[in-house]
């Protein structure tokens, strides 16, 4: 099974700095959250909340622009998930509730946009058929061992397979996203080697 957010529930921030100050998340203490829209935000303190909701448009865009960027090289599709059609340079970069989702044209948006559940669900399985194969953990990075609980479960974050021995384990990763997205990376690069 895919876990999936719940209807108005915010995605989680994937970001290890305040989008205000620029401080690395847990310098100044555990991050303050906050929800906007769907989209979480992680502030390093209150004090960068008021700037943040006075030039929300600025860093919004800064924000897009970071997760794009930090997507980007994970997108495991090279076809729009609405459309069908290839990516290519013209493709739309759209950023939605701090996920990447890669579209072929202004029109695949807009359609996008009219059955969100529908497409993300589309491309969440298309991402566990993309990465499963390759999945370099045989250890849910949160509990213990894939299936000792039962049947593994998958979840998707940063359009990233990650792979947990039970449902619970998923709210832990949501609350400290860099703590246990860095097994993950130290798994591929261990992978690599």
């Amino acid at each position: 099974p895919i876990i999936q957010a719940s209807p108005g529930t915010s995605f989680p921030y994937t970001l290890d700095t305040c989008p205000v100050s620029g401080s690395k998340l847990g310098s100044m203490g555990d991050p303050i959250v906050r929800a906007y829209d769907g989209h979480e935000v992680r502030f390093c303190c209150n004090g960068c909340i008021k700037d943040f909701e006075a030039n929300q448009a600025k860093y919004w865009s800064e924000i897009d622009t970071r997760i794009v960027e930090q997507q980007l090289m994970h997108y495991p599709l090279d076809t729009c998930i609405v459309s069908g059609k290839k990516l290519d340079d013209s493709a739309v970069n759209l950023v939605y509730r701090n996920r990447l989702v890669r579209l072929a044209s202004a029109d695949a948006v807009k359609a996008f946009q009219a059955d969100t559940a529908k497409h993300l669900a589309a491309l969440d399985k298309r991402i566990v058929e993309a990465q499963l194969s390759g999945y370099p953990m045989t250890d849910c990075p949160v509990g213990g061992p894939l299936g000792s609980m039962g049947d593994p479960v998958n979840f998707i974050y940063m359009n990233r397979l990650v792979r947990f021995c039970c449902s619970s384990c998923e709210p832990r990763l949501v609350a400290s996203p860099q703590k246990f997205m860095a097994k993950l990376d130290k798994a591929y690069a261990d992978a690599q080697r």
